[in-house]
């Protein structure tokens, strides 16, 4: 969706109450959490809480009498209100808002993300002094919205029209918004987007903080099978989905609540970081006009509630997936050789998953340090044995396991909070017998680990297409308990490691598959030394030497 108009600098509003803001407004979600909101992998996170973006979209309507196209500070605080008693946390606007505006969604508890509107509509690389304006602008933008702690993100653009990016070439459209996207970074630290759509989905800007895009499909199959291929695209980033929604004008208001439910369910069990449904009222102004012939609002013209509204409120409150489903009794197992040095947050990482039903089992394999005190200390189960091996070790978990899917976490990796539910939907599919999904260093390791991140020879997933893999890495790695049974569990002559490749490539012998879910996130370690990754490239080397003796048919 494009806006119409420019924004001008407005005046200051001062009705800042703290009494209405909403009784959670200091928990997770809400603008008034400590921090600013950061990217963390796959999903974004507001101190040491996930925060799933729970968002509408918010105009453009008639300019005021200030240039600003959002309505009056009276009409904007009641729906704002209205807004946050529906669970909604994130407001997405399209154009410069004013700073009153802001200060609003702070009362509210709510974010903002910032949309900054600019010609992107037409040739805006055929000229230099356009570019320069361009960018003026743009920072100015920034800057006038700079350090509100309302603010999400920044948007450096919005659906560049398909014609223009084949009349300038992508690589120069992604050039500049590269530069659009330091200029934000070098006038305020918030996050930076830019809201891509399936037409020029091939455009990429790698320094955005997460990615993001506009969908309209409302088949939930065709919609699950396209956010498989953004979540390729985004890799290791968030994946947003910045307007969503349908028109109750064309198809009636039940079918766009049905339609808005399944649209929200499908984004979020696809591991999505966050929806925004298009739009919040009917009301709309674009290009000079009020928009009459389309009604893809939450609530009508006159801000009366449509059933699209209760619909959205419902999947919000059931994030990531809803509760009312079969969730399998599930295996966390750690196995460890003397891994006392990072267990502790593995285990912290473990013991606070959202899920309603599993255990954690710890197999200190021979370990010599304080391996099995540290795990007792965290009240999990501990079983320690003669130093075997990996495979030893997981087999070992595999025989004590009361769960129906064991998932395998390596002792140098913190799951995220919904690891399992991610895990668990995967096994809706009978054909399933294994899922992983992405194991992601964690920030701020320093520069040695970040170079290991980006060298060859990792734990990486290996796909056959968006959804299905060829294998999966063992730091995170869940197999339905029978399946493994049924091959014989892992192969006790892979010490250190090969033994997932060997297991998953066994599987896919006896026709089962493999599923890789972008939401099953771990933050897994990387060496942080050049010798500890030299070590670790040679043990590699090691065992794909066994692999190869083992399935020369793969070679």
């Amino acid at each position: 969706m494009q806006p119409g108009g420019e924004p001008h600098n407005g005046r200051p509003f001062a009705s800042r109450n703290p009494a209405r803001r909403r009784p959670d407004a200091g928990v997770l979600g809400t603008a008034t959490s400590t921090g600013r909101v950061r990217a963390e992998g796959k999903f974004l996170f507001r101190g040491e809480r996930k925060l799933h973006l729970r968002g509408v979209t918010y105009g453009t309507f008639a300019p005021d009498h200030d240039g600003y196209l959002c309505p009056a500070p009276a009409v904007v605080d009641r729906d704002f209100a209205a807004m946050a008693r529906s669970g909604i946390n994130v407001v997405r606007v399209y154009t410069q808002p004013p700073r009153w505006l802001l200060d609003l969604a702070a009362d509210h508890g709510l974010l903002v993300l910032v949309g900054l509107w600019w010609e992107q509509n037409v040739a805006f690389l055929d000229d230099r002094a356009r570019r320069r304006a361009v960018e003026a602008k743009f920072r100015a933008g920034v800057r006038a919205c700079a350090g509100h702690p309302a603010v999400l993100a920044y948007a450096v653009g919005n659906e560049i029209p398909a014609g223009i990016v084949r009349w300038h070439g992508r690589r120069p459209v992604e050039r500049f918004l590269e530069r659009l996207v330091a200029a934000a970074r070098d006038e305020d630290d918030a996050l930076v987007t830019y809201v891509n759509f399936p037409s020029t989905e091939y455009l990429e800007v790698p320094s955005a903080d997460f990615v993001s895009f506009n969908v309209y499909l409302e088949d939930p199959d065709r919609l699950a099978a396209y956010l498989a291929r953004l979540h390729s695209l985004a890799g290791d980033r968030p994946l947003v989905l910045a307007e969503l929604g349908l028109d109750s004008r064309r198809h009636g208001r039940e079918v766009q609540a049905q339609s808005m439910r399944a649209q929200l369910q499908s984004a979020f069990a696809a591991g999505c970081a966050g929806t925004f449904a298009f739009a919040w009222t009917d009301e709309w102004h674009c290009g000079g006009f009020d928009i009459e012939d389309w009604d893809f609002g939450l609530t009508d013209r006159a801000r009366r509630p449509k059933p699209a509204l209760a619909a959205v409120e419902r999947a919000y409150a059931q994030l990531p997936l809803p509760e009312q489903r079969r969730w399998p009794r599930m295996s966390v197992a750690v196995c460890s050789y003397n891994g006392a040095r990072t267990l502790a947050d593995c285990l912290d990482g473990a013991l606070a998953l959202d899920y309603p039903d599993y255990e954690v089992i710890v197999v200190s394999d021979g370990s010599t340090d304080a391996t099995a005190e540290i795990a007792r200390s965290r009240g999990v189960r501990v079983i320690e044995t003669p130093n075997r091996g990996l495979s030893s070790a997981r087999n070992t978990a595999l025989a004590a396991a009361s769960g129906e899917i064991v998932a395998y976490l390596d002792d140098d990796a913190r799951p995220d909070p919904h690891w399992l539910r991610h895990l668990a939907a995967a096994f809706d599919d009978p054909a399933c017998a294994a899922a992983g999904g992405p194991n992601i260093a964690p920030p701020g390791a320093g520069w040695v680990a970040a170079c290991v991140d980006r060298s060859p020879g990792g734990p990486a997933h290996v796909m056959l297409s968006d959804t299905e893999a060829e294998h999966l890495p063992g730091c995170n790695l869940a197999v339905r308990r029978r399946d493994l049974e049924l091959i014989g569990g892992f192969d006790s002559r892979f010490r250190i490691a090969g033994d997932d490749v060997d297991v998953c490539w066994r599987l896919q012998e006896h026709g089962r598959r493999l599923r890789f879910c972008p939401g099953a996130v771990v933050l897994h370690h990387r060496r942080t030394t050049v010798r500890a990754y030299a070590r670790q490239q040679r043990g590699y080397g090691a065992a794909e030497a066994l692999l190869e003796r083992k399935w020369p048919e793969r070679y």
